[in-house]
């Protein structure tokens, strides 16, 4: 299957990407079929430089049937060669990292909830037998805990 997809260049920390058509068993930087463009990200969205395209060689790839990647579809249909794509919807990534881990931590204890409700829901039979083992195994680890403590503490 024929991909057209970023190949990696540059250097350490300044990279620059060729548009290439390459079979998606190779190698992301490896053996390519043909080069049709460039894409430098580290350049402003404004400047010309920024993204090189080859745009009679891509609509005759497109038409030989191969398949832009999400990041070569958006650069496409922002140079009008091709429909702009979709965008994805990921509202997590919207939500600063530490605000993230404080939801998460909310979203866990919202999964112990629903456990727990779906234990009511269940049979009484589930609900009982599943009870009693829950207690035994909050308690064994507190009676293993508790000794391991001051050893910890005598260590330093």
């Amino acid at each position: 299957m024929l991909k057209m997809r970023l190949s990696m260049g540059g250097t350490k920390k300044r990279p620059v990407y060729k548009i290439v058509v390459a079979d998606s068993r190779f190698p992301r930087d490896g053996r390519f079929i043909e080069k049709l463009g460039f894409f430098n990200p580290l350049l402003p969205k404004e400047k010309k430089e920024r993204v090189g395209l080859d745009q009679e060689r891509i609509k005759y790839w497109l038409s030989q049937g191969a398949q832009p990647t999400t990041r070569v579809a958006r650069i496409l249909g922002e140079n009008q060669i091709i429909e702009m794509p979709a965008n994805g919807n990921n509202p997590i990534k919207a939500v600063p990292k530490k605000e993230r881990n404080k939801k998460d931590g909310e979203g866990a204890e919202a999964k112990t909830e629903t456990k727990s409700d779906n234990n009511a829901e269940a049979p009484k039979k589930d609900a009982t037998s599943e009870t009693p083992k829950n207690e035994d195994t909050k308690e064994a680890p507190k009676a293993e805990a508790a000794p391991e403590a001051p050893k910890g503490e005598e260590k330093k």
